[in-house]
């Protein structure tokens, strides 16, 4: 498949999601050209058609919805399939072709891909209120509108071959991107018919009224197919944005102040200067960027700076105190996330109390691609080549850089080497644009991995007070949980954060799938001290998740329950969670015995619309824990590539197995002390366990699969560990708590 680059959810009602628009032309090829709107309309009036011009280009009404997908059928029956999500390894440049092929009835292999432009009234995701790719929704975003399209497409072929023979359209059928009278035998290829399909009168109900296959129908969704971008990505053609290459093209390495919130005092660049290639230094408020004619000459001219740094208000700040400010917060009453019941008489009239409190440290993304960016800032326009999850956001950082108009500015999308939420952030393009403005010609801006490390926007540090009753059976009637950290989204999308609630952070908290009673749980916003903080593979389930199902262990290791059934038996109304469950317990054997140092432990967790049980076991020998196993069961609702499941799930688990045992950012005088792999580590291949995944077949609609595995490994591995050696781990990382014996 070739990729061409193109030069956290509100609440929407299911039957808004559904409401649709559909307008048909005919492309500058001659082919079909089908859009489609997926928005909803504020006013709860139709989606209004939009109108494409003959050049293949869209004419928006004022004031209209327009398309954030199109299909474009060629001459030869090939289909280009615009797509507004970003492929960064988790498969949607497979899975979204797969929905869109079912329903038009063509092989997914002739399929093409394009990147769709930036334009939030063209691309925005109806659940996401604009044009980005994060929090495990792009498959529940496009799953009915997507084959929706495909739907309306086919019978717009089929209705073409049917005038054609003058025949009714009952009577032919579409197979393998070809329309066929049944009574006859008469076939008609899609590269024919799409002139004549274009042509035809649309109602614009079309997508509203179009009738889908059901679920035993399918014959591609639900199969396992090979990633679509697999081998492009093997054999060097697949282009991410540190790839791009252009005549003319400097490079440019940055230099950041070492002290978050610190600014250039002064810097010495003569010894850079002469290093050969080195072209121009450029000086920014916080950073310093030495200018080349390639990467080593650039990175030499970097290390010969000499820089002096006004190190601000930060040049003491270290992880201790950002932890205590933390603390203190805690201790304080937060917004009400949810308060069901009497808290107060449950705790009263329980028989035991429990209450702990969790940790967990700011966490950096170390993608496999490190930041970068190349802009070309020449006169009236800037052109900008990235990979984003966030391309109208990076417009508008343009926008406010050059203080050009959004229609001058440029963005080629490209593959993404890793996101996991860094690549939701536009501050490398705002940095690219402002040292592209004072260079002459294209300029690939790039961090270094230490750079890209200490200057990441971190994932928040958190501080949860967790405390529950128990009746005299050890079955908890009342419990509370304070959380304290940052609110990413206050910053990152303000009209989200009412009444002092970030609904990112009290996912999983403020939605238990077990039956308690009573509960209340609040949030204090603590913001750490000048720190940007930014979403990570799953942030609020992540922690949320951690705190939750190590607390709920807790719970039954103090009731002298098995930590399974104690679970089951508060799962009665919550039966997808239980069978998930019950279906990882029976694979992973709980129960069964295990050899001394060794233990086995259970995480269950709801969140992004899927349901998730992980089963971890560990070894343990000197303290330094090795995950020899996980077992996952994941009901998603409907699977549409089952081996994107399983990837997901692996890479998912990986990264959570990661930050469980070593993950941690922690700063002294204001400063990151973590710099590469070697001190910010990441599993390797040696390390990684053997995980098994099992599907649960479900007909619910689909979840999200990205992020689950990471949020869910988290606790299965520190319930393990508790398991095999007694110590109960209430602090992230696990790190050398297992020898010093410390738990909090």
């Amino acid at each position: 498949m070739r990729v061409t680059p193109h030069s956290m959810e509100r609440v929407v009602s299911r039957r808004d999601f559904l409401r649709a628009g559909l307008s048909v032309g005919i492309a500058a090829s001659g082919g079909l050209l089908l859009g489609v709107s997926f928005n909803a309309r504020s006013d709860g009036g139709p989606a209004p058609a939009s109108v494409i011009a003959g050049d293949g280009s869209l004419q928006i009404p004022p004031g209209e919805f327009a398309p954030n997908a199109f299909i474009r059928i060629d001459p030869d029956g090939n289909v280009a399939l615009v797509v507004s999500k970003v492929e960064m390894g988790q498969g949607v440049y497979t899975s979204i072709p797969m929905l869109l092929a079912e329903e038009l009835e063509v092989p997914l292999e002739r399929v093409k891909v394009e990147h769709a432009p930036p334009d939030a009234k063209l691309y925005a995701d109806a659940l996401l209120g604009q044009q980005a790719t994060g929090g495990s929704l792009s498959i529940r975003a496009m799953w009915e509108p997507m084959r929706r399209a495909g739907a309306a497409a086919r019978m717009l072929l089929i209705s073409a071959a049917a005038q054609q023979w003058q025949v009714d359209p009952a009577s032919c059928v579409a197979r393998n991107a070809t329309v066929t009278h049944t009574a006859s035998g008469r076939t008609l290829g899609y590269g024919e018919l799409a002139p004549h399909a274009a042509a035809l009168p649309v109602d614009a109900n079309l997508l509203k009224t179009v009738t889908l296959k059901k679920p035993q129908a399918f014959t591609l969704i639900g199969t396992p197919r090979k990633r679509l971008d697999s081998p492009e990505k093997v054999n060097g053609v697949a282009r991410f944005g540190i790839d791009v290459q252009m005549p003319g093209m400097r490079v440019a390495m940055v230099v950041h102040c070492p002290v978050i919130g610190g600014k250039l005092a002064r810097v010495d660049d003569r010894v850079a200067l002469a290093q050969p290639g080195v072209r121009q230094v450029v000086k920014l408020d916080n950073a310093v960027a030495v200018v080349a004619d390639h990467t080593w000459a650039a990175k030499r001219g970097a290390s010969a700076l000499v820089i002096e740094w006004h190190e601000g208000a930060n040049a003491h700040l270290t992880s201790a105190m950002l932890f205590d400010d933390l603390r203190r917060a805690s201790e304080q009453p937060g917004a009400a996330a949810r308060t069901d019941g009497d808290v107060d008489a449950g705790f009263k009239a329980a028989a035991q109390k429990l209450d702990a409190v969790y940790q967990q440290p700011f966490l950096a993304h170390a993608t496999m691609e490190p930041m970068n960016c190349t802009v070309h800032v020449s006169g009236d326009q800037c052109e900008i080549w990235i990979g984003t999850q966030v391309p109208t956001r990076v417009v508008d950082v343009a926008v406010k850089v050059t203080g050009l108009p959004a229609e001058k500015i440029v963005v080629h999308n490209f593959l993404i080497g890793g996101g996991f939420g860094r690549r939701l952030e536009s501050d490398v393009a705002a940095q690219a644009v402002a040292i592209g403005k004072q260079v002459d010609g294209p300029v690939k801006v790039m961090w270094s991995r230490e750079e890209d490390i200490q200057h990441d926007m971190f994932r928040p540090c958190y501080y949860d007070r967790v405390a529950a009753g128990l009746d005299a059976n050890g079955k908890p009637v009342a419990w509370t949980h304070r959380i304290a950290g940052s609110s990413i989204v206050a910053r990152w999308f303000p009209a989200w954060f009412q009444k002092g609630i970030d609904p990112d952070v009290i996912e999983v908290a403020a939605a238990l799938p077990y039956a308690i009673h009573s509960q209340r749980i609040d949030y204090v916003r603590q913001e750490p001290r000048g720190i940007p903080t930014a979403f990570w593979r799953g942030v609020g389930p992540t922690r949320g998740t951690f705190v939750v199902e190590s607390f709920v262990d807790e719970l039954a290791h103090q009731a002298k329950a098995d930590p399974v059934e104690y679970r089951r038996a508060l799962l009665g109304n919550t039966p997808r969670a239980r069978n998930v469950l019950d279906v990882a317990a029976r694979a992973a054997g709980w129960g069964t015995a295990l050899p001394q140092g060794k233990g086995r432990g259970v995480s269950v967790m709801h969140a992004f619309g899927s349901f998730f049980c992980m089963i971890a076991d560990v070894d343990v020998k000197d303290g330094d824990v090795r995950v020899e196993r996980v077992v996952c069961a994941v009901d998603c609702g409907h699977v549409v590539n089952p081996n994107t499941i399983e990837a997901q799930v692996e890479g998912g688990a990986i990264f959570g197995i990661t930050a469980t045992l070593w993950g941690e950012i922690t700063l002294k005088d204001g400063r990151v002390e973590q710099t590469n792999f070697t001190d910010y580590r990441v599993m390797r291949i040696n390390e990684a366990p053997r995980i098994q995944t099992i599907i649960v077949r479900s007909d619910e609609d689909p979840g999200g699969i990205g992020e689950p595995g990471t949020s869910a490994v988290i606790p299965a591995i520190t319930n393990a560990i508790f398991a095999a050696t007694g110590t109960r781990i209430r602090r992230l990382p696990v790190g050398d708590q297992l020898h010093s014996g410390q738990t909090a």
